[in-house]
């Protein structure tokens, strides 16, 4: 074997470890948006099951407001409906239903919010204070694994569309970017304030 033989083998030795790396590179990113989606699930449940619970306390304060009552709880059911298909397959369309989804339990939320002011007996009530504590906290839990899903997606994005992986990417069964979750209100939150005097 000559010198040019072994030049040859080096090479491409080299190219097949070079593209296995870039292989393994976007089974590892995927995982890792695949495990921050995993962890919005949790937050996500955990908040689906304490609004049942906020709802039957203001039940028996808000007796005229059933309607609203009813909102929240239907938002609250299609939400968990649209999570449960995007965990099986966190796509664009299962991704962009469940931020729908979610923007129409916010908009529910708003309004149960808004007719909760009127019932200040509710609004001391102790058990609803705790419940709405828990679904703050919850809140917070929810934004912080968005924000962790997404920083992965965009990272998964930015390796899968960078070269060379972008060429081997579809061959390594990954055809599209993966989608950030954005919720209905996400530029209203992260929009700044306006003070006016």
């Amino acid at each position: 074997m000559g010198f040019s033989d072994i030049i040859f083998w080096i090479v491409l030795i080299a190219a097949v470890v070079y593209i296995v790396g870039i292989y393994n590179q976007l089974v590892t990113l995927k995982n890792r948006f695949q495990n921050a989606f995993a962890q919005i699930e949790v937050q996500l449940k955990r908040r689906y099951d304490l609004i049942p619970n906020l709802v039957e306390t203001a039940k028996a304060y808000m007796t005229h407001e059933r309607e609203t009552l009813e909102a929240v709880i239907s938002a609250r059911n299609e939400a968990m409906t649209m999570l449960k298909n995007a965990a099986k397959d966190p796509g664009d369309s299962a991704i962009n239903s469940l931020a729908g989804a979610e923007g129409q339990l916010q908009n529910a939320m708003g309004k149960f919010n808004m007719v909760m002011e009127s019932y200040p007996d509710l609004k001391a009530n102790q058990n609803m204070m705790q419940l709405t504590e828990e679904l703050t906290t919850t809140e917070n839990r929810v934004a912080f694994s968005r924000q962790s899903f997404n920083d992965a997606v965009t990272e998964y994005n930015s390796y899968r569309q960078s070269f060379p992986p972008v060429f081997f990417a579809k061959k390594f069964g990954h055809p599209k970017d993966a989608t950030l979750l954005e919720f209905a209100d996400s530029a209203e939150i992260q929009a700044a304030p306006k003070v006016s005097f």
